[in-house]
């Protein structure tokens, strides 16, 4: 029975992340106390202080809940907490794209990123704050609103740096 927990467990943590080109052939690595799994349903939920890491991609949150396609391939990963995050640094950019927010959803056939309540994004030194920011991992567009469900309005806040 143990050997199929551990199997189990192995099998969710080998989804790939697709951050970038090469991402998705480095191993996933996952930290967390625990891990609720249905292989049926192909979701896995990490709960208490999670990490996910592979390749420049890491996601960190106090739940990350991480569905998987018919293929066994990650479809998309939630994270959530006071201060969920999310890093992605491309490798032909100096500083990593950085976010936060109280749930961070990663649609990873999209690369797209969502940020929800108390969002906030820093690439290259600008920052961006809002109740909801949306990254499109490839074009590096931001958009973003005041307006979160069930929440009052966060009004958006942005501060560019000068060109060198």
């Amino acid at each position: 029975m143990k050997a199929l927990i551990y199997t189990a467990i192995a099998a969710a943590c080998l989804v790939p992340l697709h951050a970038t080109a090469d991402n998705h052939q480095q191993p996933v690595e996952v930290v967390a106390d625990q891990l609720d799994l249905d292989q049926r349903a192909g979701t896995a939920v990490y709960t208490g202080d999670v990490e996910v890491r592979q390749g420049n991609m890491l996601i960190k949150g106090d739940e990350v809940q991480i569905q998987r396609n018919d293929e066994g391939e990650l479809s998309r990963a939630t994270a959530l907490g006071e201060r969920a995050y999310l890093r992605q640094h491309p490798e032909d950019q100096d500083a990593p794209m950085e976010g936060w927010g109280r749930r961070v959803v990663y649609h990873v056939a999209e690369r797209r990123v969502e940020l929800i309540d108390q969002a906030e994004i820093i690439q290259r030194g600008d920052r961006f704050t809002g109740g909801y920011l949306e990254y499109f991992i490839d074009r590096e567009v931001i958009q973003a609103r005041s307006d979160v469900e069930n929440q009052e309005s966060q009004r958006i806040r942005m501060t560019l740096q000068p060109e060198e």
